[in-house]
C-alpha cells in the first residue's frame, strides 16, 4: 500500500458515487478511496446510480460497465440524456472494466463516459484520474 499517499485535504470534499455490483470490488475501492482522502457512496447497479444522483449531487461516478439491472453504458447514456434535457452540467463518469482494448474504450466514450480505467484498478492511475477531476471542480 505504499502507493496510497493521501491527497491534498482541499480535495477531500469531492463527492464520488461508486456503481459496482461485486461486493469484493466495492470493499477494495472503498478502502482505497478512503485512504486517498475521498468518501464514496456505493450502489449495486445502474438503476440505483440513477436514483442516487437524483437524491444527491456527485462530482464523479466510478461506473462498472457490467452490472445487473442496468449496465454502465446504458446508465451513462441515460444520465447524459437527462443532463442534456435538463441543461445540467455533466457529471464526470469514469468507466471501470476488465475489457481494456481500444474498441472497449471507444464504446465507453461513445456512451458519454468522461474517462476510463481498467480492472484490476491500478492505484496510481485511479489517483491521477481523481486528482484531475477534483482539480477541474475546484477551478469552476
Amino acid at each position: 500500500m505504499d502507493n496510497l499517499d493521501s491527497l491534498d485535504s482541499s480535495l477531500s470534499g469531492f463527492k464520488i458515487l461508486l456503481a459496482e455490483d461485486n461486493l469484493v470490488n466495492q470493499k477494495v475501492a472503498k478502502r482505497v478511496l478512503t485512504h486517498l482522502g475521498y468518501e464514496a457512496d456505493i450502489v449495486n447497479n445502474g438503476l440505483e446510480a440513477i436514483k442516487a444522483i437524483a437524491d444527491k449531487s456527485y462530482d464523479l461516478i466510478l461506473m462498472d460497465i457490467q452490472m445487473p439491472e442496468m449496465d454502465g453504458l446504458e446508465t451513462t447514456r441515460y444520465i447524459r440524456k437527462q443532463e442534456s434535457e435538463l441543461q445540467l452540467p455533466p457529471i464526470a463518469i469514469v468507466a471501470m472494466t476488465a475489457n481494456a482494448t481500444d474498441d472497449d474504450q471507444n464504446v465507453c466514450r461513445d456512451a458519454g463516459m468522461s474517462d476510463y480505467i481498467g480492472k484490476p484498478i491500478q492505484i496510481d492511475k485511479l489517483k491521477s484520474i481523481l486528482q484531475r477531476y477534483a482539480a477541474l471542480k475546484t477551478k469552476k
